[in-house]
């Protein structure tokens, strides 16, 4: 991390609220029995979550609460609250300082709706996996029922679902550009990222009598202005990212070398070192005015260009405010939180949570705390920069990391008080499996850089690769005693891991359980420069490295690729060639995923204006393929699942639009056969089916279908 980025207060360095006498919660309490219990009369922060609470670091409303809690305060938690009416929101009774509301671990939209807007049956956070235990849009929902239980309680909203909608934004569900978060929620405050800083800051001011309106400024915040504050210059964003012609530059977001090799003589390193303090120094009181929410709502190049802008000013060590006219109203947007240092992340991880369920739901099952109880978070951020991704745009691209002596000690916690545990570690990992202590070689370089990737199009010369860190960590990990096997699931990045072929062995040889899952996403370069994607040769290292060191080991173990249909920039062509090499490589994929336009992507942003946008974006740049329609979506998903009989009429019919008549057949060179099996038609594919048959728009014969005659890589039909 940058030096000049470490001028902010360690994390647990306030003078606790006087609060703290009353301890250390064995629960946070969800009722007033609870409270009572406690000793409480009332709660100084009460949070309100879309999920079941489950008191784990995994869980974003524990995490903040056990936080608060460290600070002195009394932390209550209203967990997925009746929203048709304010009764269960005033449960807890009046905060003393403010409600903070989160939809929870997911966005409530992406959790309630697949990629093609249709509900889902379950929800992994609600006990029972239940379904329907949240609302649509929930921090605008439950923001709107505080304020109805207590009208002059501060209202601050965060999580992703509020992280990712703080400037105007694409709504896929709608299909339309919304407003920010901030005002559709009515809240007074915006919290996006990973919340810890802003949030024991907001905590501590407001403790000591100032009011919500007066807390401008804060990192990771977003509030409202009356004006532009004295002694601040406006840029326009035309000025940062003029839309123009469509060209290709080295950098789609460096405005100035990042990189710049300082010069040998002493003199020269002076100017050149009192310059970029002259420079910094400026950025830090220059605000971006981006178009505004009218403007943007109408015009989607505009809107791509808002994004381009946006996606510009994510490195805390240059970004700038931003700020954006919703009609009358002003959304100042300050730059992104100073990441955490390992010393603060381990006193993060480091504190009581029980790690277990609340009481009140019994014995209930809640899915994704028995996926996850057994797993341990080594690091949050990625660097990556994938366009369909939204980790960047939350958790950021600085890699922040815990140290070894905290992860064991987790590890151990684990073991000696899960009454579930078996010895087995689900995971080691987090947003990836193996950035864990990776960083920029120079931090002066990390503050001024203005790349949206540290890997593509390939990986930078500055950044540190070196996987010795985890490597020592993976065996002291597993030397622990009672410790029988620690996996590997989050998934990893192997343009990575191919720079470091002692990891690769480490991984193979000890934390893979048969399978290993990785994301090439696609096949096509056309698209992977889309998604900003490594191509395929990266793949065929990784694996031949794989194959090697899993026969070595004397073990039988595959990978399993996962891609992406209907991403922008893909044709059908595109996936007709990805299905073409999955079959020839033997795989069957059993689940498949289609792009979902999540807030604030880059490729959200493509998907919206049709435009390449890790180019300049103008009117008459090329139009890029986008995949809208249900039927090219649907296509698109039937070619990863060319295997599938309930695809083969559309993806009949397809080839022959196509012209590629020759890949319907019943040989090993064909990608599907000529005959149709029975029951294999959904009831409105058989009438479409039949109709066409015996008017004689399609001639292929019914027949027996003939069994899968092998699989060189097995498991990949296992694929999800």
């Amino acid at each position: 991390m940058s030096t000049a980025l470490q001028t902010e207060p360690n994390l647990f360095s306030y003078r606790k609220y006087w609060a703290q006498r009353f301890g250390v919660a064995p629960v946070l309490p969800m009722s007033k029995t609870e409270m009572d219990e406690l000793g409480w009369d009332a709660c100084d922060v009460i949070l309100v979550t879309g999920d079941a609470y489950i008191d784990h670091p995994s869980f974003g409303m524990a995490l903040i609460g056990r936080l608060l809690e460290a600070q002195g305060f009394r932390v209550g938690i209203i967990s997925q609250p009746d929203w048709t009416g304010a009764n269960d929101f005033g449960k807890l009774g009046r905060p003393k300082l403010f409600f903070g509301v989160t939809g929870g671990n997911m966005d409530s939209m992406v959790n309630r709706y697949t990629s093609d807007k249709k509900i889902r049956s379950n929800d992994a956070y609600t006990p029972n996996g239940a379904a329907g235990k949240r609302p649509d849009r929930a921090v605008n929902v439950y923001s709107h029922r505080c304020r109805e239980a207590y009208k002059d309680v501060p209202i601050i909203v965060g999580g992703i679902e509020a992280s990712l909608r703080r400037i105007a934004h694409y709504d896929y569900w709608s299909d339309k550009v919304r407003k920010s978060v901030l005002l559709d929620s009515k809240a007074d405050l915006l919290v996006y990222g990973n919340a810890e800083r802003q949030v024991v800051e907001i905590a501590h001011r407001l403790a000591n009598g100032e009011t919500i309106s007066e807390l401008k400024g804060i990192r990771g915040t977003v509030h409202f202005v009356k004006q532009i504050p004295e002694g601040w210059a406006v840029k326009d964003s035309t000025d940062v990212d003029k839309p123009g012609a469509a060209m290709v530059p080295v950098d789609p977001y460096q405005e100035q070398p990042a990189c710049d090799k300082k010069p040998d003589d002493n003199t020269s390193e002076k100017v050149v070192r009192f310059d970029r303090q002259l420079i910094k120094d400026q950025r830090a009181q220059t605000v971006i005015r981006l178009p505004a929410y009218e403007a943007v709502k109408d015009d989607p190049i505009l809107y791509a260009h808002a994004s381009r802008v946006m996606h510009g000013e994510t490195n805390p060590g240059n970004a700038r405010a931003l700020i954006q006219l919703h009609g009358t109203r002003q959304v100042w947007i300050n730059p992104p939180p100073v990441p955490l240092t390992t010393k603060e992340m381990d006193g993060v991880f480091d504190l009581p949570y029980s790690r277990v369920p609340h009481k009140e739901y019994g014995n209930a099952n809640v899915p994704a705390f028995e996926m996850i109880q057994h797993s341990v978070n080594i690091m949050r951020g990625c660097f990556g920069g994938c366009t369909f991704c939204s980790i960047t745009e939350h958790e950021g691209r600085i890699i922040q990391s815990r140290s070894e002596d905290s992860i064991i000690k987790e590890i151990e916690a684990i073991r000696d008080t899960s009454p579930a545990f078996t010895g087995h570690i689900s995971d080691l990992g987090g947003p990836t499996a193996n950035m864990y202590r990776l960083a920029c070689k120079d931090p002066e370089i990390e503050a001024a850089c203005r790349k949206p990737s540290c890997v593509y199009p390939g990986i930078c010369p500055n950044l540190n690769t070196d996987h010795t860190p985890l490597i020592k960590l993976y065996r002291r990990a597993r030397a622990l005693p009672g410790i029988k096997k620690i996996f590997i699931a989050s998934g990893l990045r192997y343009d990575l891991a191919v720079e470091s072929p002692e990891y690769v062995k480490e991984l193979v040889t000890h934390h893979v359980g048969g399978y290993l899952k990785i994301a090439p996403e696609h096949t096509e370069q056309g698209v992977l420069s889309k998604m900003m994607k490594p191509g395929m040769g990266t793949y065929d290292r990784f694996k031949e490295m794989f194959d090697q060191y899993s026969k070595e080991a004397g073990k039988e173990q595959y990978l399993i690729p996962y891609f992406i249909a209907a991403h922008p920039g893909t044709t059908d062509n595109d996936m007709l060639n990805l299905a073409l090499w999955l079959k020839r490589n033997g795989f069957r994929a059993d689940q498949v995923q289609a792009f979902l336009p999540s807030p604030m992507s880059i490729a959200t942003a493509m998907y919206h204006s049709g435009k390449d946008t890790l180019r300049k974006v103008s009117r008459f740049a090329e139009d890029i393929a986008i995949p809208k329609s249900f039927k090219q979506r649907r296509l698109h998903k039937a070619f990863l699942r060319y295997h599938d009989p309930k695809n083969w009429p559309l993806l009949r019919e397809a080839l022959k639009d196509m012209g590629r008549n020759d890949l319907i057949g019943n040989g090993k060179q064909h990608l599907i056969p000529t005959f149709q099996p029975k029951g294999t038609l959904e009831s409105s594919e058989k009438i479409q089916y039949f109709k066409t048959k015996y008017t004689g728009l399609d001639n292929n014969r019914g027949g027996k279908t003939k069994p899968h005659s092998g699989n060189k890589n097995k498991p990949g039909r296992k694929q999800k």
